[in-house]
């Protein structure tokens, strides 16, 4: 009896989680195929005297360098988790996320074109939605996305 009771998932609120994955993989390929503008610091000065600066404090060029290779990194660390939560998915559902959602031409690719074209042969649209939620299911839980019904 205990045992069921470990495997009972949580019952999720479809549509808000629906919209949290959705939401991470856009946040994901706008990671992953959008260059990163580093922050730049101004390279001309204007005359003034200024006081030498107080122990514990970083000038403008340190402070846009700790930004760039903070920012850089989380970046590159977000992308390689979504990417394991992926790759962890059952074949079909792997293969739905990554065309649909991770591709970089994803901003194209439309539910009605994954299922009449995508998958060879062609599959049908309840199948399709029923993979889909299953697959959105098990990234909500990887990635911590998920909206319990109350």
């Amino acid at each position: 009896m205990k045992q069921l009771e470990l495997l009972d998932l949580p019952e999720l609120d479809k549509q808000k989680t629906k919209e949290e994955v959705e939401e991470a993989l856009n946040k994901y390929r706008m990671y992953k195929y959008l260059a990163f503008e580093d922050r730049e610091t101004s390279t001309t000065s204007s005359w003034k005297e200024t006081v030498v600066s107080q122990s514990g404090t970083t000038d403008q060029t340190a402070s846009a360098a700790i930004y760039n290779a903070d920012t850089k990194a989380y970046q590159k660390r977000y992308c390689e988790r979504v990417e394991r939560a992926v790759r962890r998915l059952p074949q079909y559902e792997q293969f739905l996320v990554e065309r649909r959602y991770m591709d970089r031409e994803a901003d194209y690719m439309t539910d009605l074109k994954m299922y009449t074209h995508a998958f060879q042969p062609p599959i049908g649209h309840k199948f399709y939605y029923k993979l889909k939620w299953k697959a959105f299911y098990k990234l909500a839980l990887a990635l911590d996305l998920n909206v319990t019904k109350n």
